[in-house]
């Protein structure tokens, strides 16, 4: 009997459009129960969800047939419409365009849980766009800090 395993856990971050300090205390909760509820139609389970006004931070396990990429467009078009349907009456809500995403390793899931969970305390030292820059070069990755 053919059988598929697998373990695909993401370290996904995606900020607001032009990091915009628009995910305040008063939705940030229900923001994060809603992305973990369109992790879970996808088959998927989030592990840690938490973030800063202007960015977002998930560790999620998806199933192998769900794409990555796949899984951060429809959470980001997902939430962006829920928040312009139920908390942005005034203004616009938007995700930039890009993100980032890195592969974990089920022993690394604690750290980088804690990480995630540790957010506020965490930026009280790194700014967001230096907390992005650590972390890409902590993974090797060429960027453009115009992009950041």
């Amino acid at each position: 009997m053919a059988a598929t395993y697998s373990n695909l856990l993401n370290h996904i971050v995606f900020a607001t459009k032009q990091r915009m300090p628009l995910i305040t205390s008063g939705i940030e909760q229900d923001l994060h129960t809603y992305i973990g509820g369109i992790i879970r139609q996808l088959d998927g389970t989030s592990l840690a969800i938490n973030g800063m006004p202007d960015h977002v931070h998930i560790l999620a396990r998806f199933p192998p047939k769900t794409a990555a990429a796949d899984a951060v467009r429809i959470i980001k078009a997902n939430s962006s419409k829920w928040l312009n349907e139920t908390k942005f009456k005034f203004q616009k809500f938007r995700w930039q365009d890009g993100y980032s995403i890195f592969s974990v390793s089920e022993s690394m899931a604690p750290a980088v849980t804690q990480y995630i969970l540790n957010q506020k305390e965490h930026h009280r030292c790194f700014d967001a766009k230096d907390e992005l820059k650590r972390i890409l070069d902590k993974h090797g990755i060429v960027y453009d800090t115009r992009y950041l």
